[in-house]
């Protein structure tokens, strides 16, 4: 019973409101002394982890994403993009919520941050579709469920964190959310027509441009289609590594940014500064999820859950739909990346153990989190949209849980289909 009493901790700590970083590591180390006895044992492996645990190359692939999405958000890359999307679709009814969902999946190829698209993309969209009488259901749902492509389109830091507590291939994880995000944002594109079809209150004037000034709006947007394609072939081809790419897609999108006259010398200060306090706490998160995981190792809690589901001889999809259940219902009191670095080290080996395919369940994961990223109670993203868009969180919830929907069809369409995660990677150089 004693070696239960560390997970107790971590919940308790979780709910007091402790960071993550310092509840997993607290936790950690009180499991392992339980288990050794003797502190001097952990005081001594304590002394390694704060360097070894952060100390390996492919974790440069972090900052460098995430300063790929912040020169992109200071230099207007998002408004230019959602100004030319919604003009292109000026005369569709529900138009500028499709806008919306495009807008935030091409912008996931410049971000790959969900939390981040989601504060860019309710400061540009919500006053275009107030404007237009949208409704404040439809369109925070929108922006809410929207922002969640970003968790899947390349570059995606939490497939980054995924390859990293697995030991997958980021560079194939990054390429395997392509197909999954593409049908994700086509699901909510049908969700939107369908709503506004119910209830065309929701979405009652349309714009009135000529094809003149669509065109025109889309001339702004091409360095960022360039610079979008330029990631994706790299990554796609091998010719560079994750850590390559994302410091040549941070490296461009300042360029363009000084080039086009939007970013300045403060707001790229700025974005590096964002840059550091983002990566810094990501970091702190790894090296206490890293003491938290030698524990869960030396308990050997991990084998004895594989050990325990084999002799009870389930069907490997029961498993499966029980750990997809279980990642549904924790994600929606935990953000992203820490609900990711717990639960990993015990769903991951017992995923592996009953021969599914680790990147397939790397697409699964990250379709849970998104999911429990906007779902009530406390889906993160919600409280973000609400607090931009001075939408009350209830109105939120209502859009995004109806919305949700399209994630879990997705999510259904990848377990039929293994091969719209597989097929991209598959076919991978590198």
């Amino acid at each position: 019973m004693l070696t239960l009493l560390p997970m107790v901790v971590l919940v308790v700590a979780f709910l007091l409101g402790i960071p993550i970083a310092f509840s997993m590591a607290g936790a950690g180390i009180l499991g392992i002394w339980l288990l050794r006895g003797d502190w001097d044992i952990v005081m001594s492996m304590l002394g390694g982890t704060f360097f070894s645990s952060v100390a390996q190359h492919i974790l440069t692939t972090i900052p460098m994403f995430i300063l790929m999405a912040y020169f992109s958000s200071s230099s207007g890359l998002a408004s230019d993009l959602y100004t030319a999307l919604s003009n292109l679709l000026s005369r569709v009814r529900g138009g500028l919520a499709v806008a919306t969902v495009f807008a935030c999946m091409i912008f996931g190829a410049m971000s790959g941050a969900s939390v981040a698209a989601a504060s860019v993309m309710s400061e540009i969209a919500m006053p275009n579709m107030r404007r237009f009488g949208y409704s404040e259901v439809l369109a925070s749902g929108v922006i809410g469920v929207g922002s969640t492509l970003d968790s899947l389109i390349p570059p995606s830091v939490g497939m980054v964190i995924y390859g990293i507590m697995t030991g997958a291939s980021i560079g194939k994880l990054l390429i395997a959310g392509i197909v999954p995000g593409i049908v994700l944002s086509i699901m909510l594109v049908l969700a939107i027509f369908i709503w506004v079809k119910i209830r065309p209150s929701d979405a009652p004037q349309t714009q009135r441009l000529s094809w003149t000034e669509r065109w025109r709006s889309l001339r702004r947007i091409w360095p960022s289609i360039l610079l979008i394609l330029l990631v994706l072939v790299l990554l796609y081809t091998g010719i560079a590594t994750p850590t390559e790419v994302g410091a040549l897609g941070a490296f461009l999108s300042a360029v363009i940014g000084f080039t086009m006259g939007r970013l300045t010398l403060a707001g790229a200060v700025e974005a590096l500064k964002q840059t550091l306090r983002t990566t810094a706490m990501i970091f702190m998160i790894l090296i206490g999820a890293t003491l938290l995981g030698y524990y869960i190792t030396q308990s050997q809690v991990p084998q004895k859950v594989i050990m325990t589901v084999t002799e009870m001889s389930l069907n490997r999809w029961v498993v499966v739909a029980g750990i997809i259940v279980g990642y549904f219902v924790v994600s929606m009191f935990m953000d992203e990346i820490p609900l990711m670095i717990i639960t990993l080290q015990l769903a991951f080996p017992l995923v592996v153990s009953l021969g599914f395919d680790p990147i397939w369940f790397g697409v699964i994961t990250i379709l849970m989190v998104a999911m429990g990223l906007v779902f009530p109670p406390v889906g993160l993203i919600a409280f973000i949209v609400s607090a931009t868009t001075k939408v009350d969180v209830v109105t939120v919830y209502k859009g995004t849980s109806i919305l949700t929907i399209a994630i879990a069809v997705t999510t259904v369409l990848i377990m039929v289909f293994p091969d719209l995660a597989l097929w991209l990677p598959s076919m991978m150089r590198g």
